[in-house]
């Protein structure tokens, strides 16, 4: 659905260096920090920002040459985005319907009626659930195969992201469909997607599919004498703790057999995050 090879976009103070790729039928997850380039590689892959090297596929084709049957393939929802807060819902159908060939009128008053979206209130009075429940409907109303959804649910309780991850899966109950979702609200995504790609500082500094993250990956707790002892062989990264060092390993199963009196635990996503992004390499 979508493939970046060494995508490269320069500003002041901050690159964009990325590689990565949607398969048809996946889920694919993209966390990291606020700032780390998540919205950025999002704006490349759409062509809203040039990139100044590498390559870009979407739909199979280069994002200057999508024409208007492929943009329509497409649900976005971008972060700080949204529709003038001047309309209510009502005056935002009519506009779907000439946007969109394949806009469901009926499905969008269904679901705006099912998540209690009034349809004559001005857009600015939403809350910011109602808001991004609205932009998910609106990517959701035309038939698209791939959804690029950037921070959907910044910002929302934890009923309101639930809500929106629900909409989510009933979408991709239809083969030959795709999502892209970023978050740094990781938790969100551990039993959401198939992929995670983590970005920081503008790179992928790790891709792996969640099932493997959270079954082979753990978090190694041990003092500075238990660490000297280890077989660093396959430990990613580590941090230092007052107690000692938490070290990251894909092979928590080697250390469990071997090393059977250290604290091994499961480790989050969260957590993951914070040691391969903070911590040192072996």
């Amino acid at each position: 659905m979508v493939k970046l090879e060494k995508v490269k976009k320069q500003y002041k103070d901050f690159e964009l260096d990325c590689s990565m790729e949607i398969k048809e039928g996946w889920i694919t997850g993209l966390v990291g920090q606020n700032g780390a380039g998540k919205s950025t590689a999002f704006k490349a892959m759409l062509g809203l920002i040039r990139s100044d090297s590498g390559k870009i596929e979407i739909l199979g084709k280069t994002p200057e040459l999508l024409g208007k049957e492929e943009r329509e393939q497409i649900g976005v929802v971008m972060a700080g985005s949204g529709f003038n807060g001047y309309l209510s819902i009502n005056d935002l159908i009519p506009i779907f319907d000439a946007m969109y060939q394949k806009f469901d009128k009926a499905w969008f008053l269904k679901e705006c009626e099912k998540f209690k979206l009034p349809l004559k209130k001005k857009i600015k009075e939403f809350s910011t659930g109602m808001n991004r429940k609205l932009q998910i409907l609106a990517a959701l109303s035309h038939d698209a195969k791939l959804l690029i959804l950037d921070e959907p649910t910044a910002g929302l309780d934890v009923v309101a992201r639930e809500q929106i991850l629900n909409m989510l899966r009933e979408y991709m109950e239809m083969p030959g469909r795709s999502i892209l979702i970023s978050s740094h609200i990781s938790s969100d995504l551990e039993g959401f997607c198939d992929d995670l790609y983590m970005i920081d500082n503008g790179k992928i500094v790790l891709h792996e599919e969640t099932d493997r993250l959270l079954e082979e990956y753990g978090v190694l707790k041990v003092s500075k004498e238990q660490y000297q002892e280890l077989d660093h062989t396959y430990i990613l990264k580590k941090h230092k703790d007052t107690f000692g060092y938490r070290c990251l390993t894909d092979q928590k199963q080697f250390y469990q057999e071997n090393y059977p009196g250290i604290v091994i635990e499961k480790g989050n996503i969260d957590e993951l995050i914070t040691i391969m992004i903070q911590g040192e390499k072996i």
